[in-house]
């Protein structure tokens, strides 16, 4: 050929699809009482599958009379109407048979995404989350990236508090009390649609406390709260990181903290964990495309400035305080280069609620200074 040769090449960061936290995956049972009912029930909601819903609102009235599927979805649709994914199981014979049904359906909800194409990250089992369905809640969360919500069990604050100390996980939100005499796992679901209706609406980064919730007419057990006053059961039940329902313009929850405890401070509050969980996501997605291509400088180069750039992004959007990437020479030796394995060094600072402010209120006489002259 007597002419120019032309290829294509692509080099540089390359842009990146922010991560997507806000799909809810449940556990519930459902049954119905006619024929033509069940039958609707058993097409939309076949018994131990993994399945998709897009309409809310249309999935309530297909979900049955019986069970916790219905009410679960209501609540759930009184915050947003989300992606939800839904693992139908059947009620046992007993209590423990049907903590199994759960747990499996709970192992299941991991194959969402080559089931039905998304992953949810908000996990529940309201109504269900019997104190072994939510051991599996958390085992199911941390597969997931997610965070789990769940009823601290207990009739009164002693006994919530003493239901909070068997768990150590950072993936966990425990709530008391209950939003609903009727359905008890009414305040679950109703956390589950606001975390999504958060994210949506304001992101991650953002804790579930202090934000209206909708639909909640009585609690079980009205909590006594004040702002300015820590020695009330709200400032005793979220000094042991149990979140609670506060009456303040509105039914609200009222906590910032996860079950991680002291093993592991730096995720105690549910914005970090789930700002740790969406960094994971993108540097994922940041690694894919560069997977298997030649490792040469400019490739690495290219790898952290995807990174670093999508992290600036970030930060100027106050959905972390700051984030670098970064290739540490002593970390990478020639011969683990040779083998195609470096090492980097990711760093961030997710943003923290402002949980805790102190307010210094000082007398003075400094304001009557002048004030025979203002008589004047």
């Amino acid at each position: 050929m007597h002419g120019l040769n032309l290829t294509e090449s692509a080099s540089g960061p390359r842009p990146i699809k922010l991560p997507t936290l806000s799909t809810i995956g449940i556990v519930a049972t459902a049954t119905a009482a006619a024929g033509a009912e069940t039958e609707a029930l058993n097409a939309a909601f076949p018994l131990n599958t993994v399945t998709l819903v897009t309409d809310v609102a249309a999935a309530v009235v297909l979900a049955g009379s019986g069970g916790t599927l219905a009410p679960a979805l209501a609540a759930i649709r009184d915050q947003v109407s989300p992606i939800v994914v839904v693992v139908r199981v059947a009620p046992g014979n007993d209590a423990e048979a049907t903590d199994d049904n759960v747990i499996a359906g709970l192992q299941l909800l991991p194959t969402a995404k080559s089931a039905v194409g998304v992953q949810p990250r908000i996990i529940g089992a309201p109504g269900l989350d019997t104190l072994a369905v939510t051991t599996q809640l958390v085992i199911t969360a941390k597969r997931l990236r997610g965070m789990a919500y769940a009823r601290a069990i207990g009739a009164d604050i002693e006994d919530a508090l003493l239901y909070r100390a068997g768990f150590s996980a950072r993936e966990l939100m425990l709530i008391w009390p209950d939003s609903s005499p009727v359905f008890a796992g009414d305040i679950v679901a109703r956390a589950l649609g606001l975390r999504a209706q958060i994210d949506e609406t304001i992101g991650w980064h953002k804790t579930i406390s202090n934000v209206p919730l909708d639909g909640i007419t009585t609690v079980t057990h009205p909590v006594q709260f004040d702002l300015v006053d820590p020695s009330t059961e709200a400032g005793l039940l979220n000094e042991s990181e149990v979140t609670t329902i506060i009456r303040e313009n509105g039914y609200r929850l009222w906590g910032n903290r996860t079950t991680a405890g002291p093993d592991h401070p730096e995720f105690a509050f549910e914005s970090a964990v789930r700002t740790s969980q969406a960094l994971q996501d993108i540097i994922a997605s940041v690694f894919q495309p560069f997977m298997d291509q030649p490792m040469t400088v400019a490739l690495i180069k290219d790898n952290l400035e995807t990174a670093n750039a999508q992290f600036r992004d970030l930060a100027l959007k106050g959905k972390i305080m700051g984030a670098k990437a970064f290739f540490d020479a002593d970390a990478n030796s020639a011969e683990q280069l040779a083998a195609g394995r470096p090492t980097f060094r990711y760093q961030f600072t997710p943003v923290a609620p402002l949980e805790n402010p102190t307010v210094n209120l000082v007398i003075t006489d400094f304001y009557y200074t002048g004030f025979a002259d203002q008589l004047a």
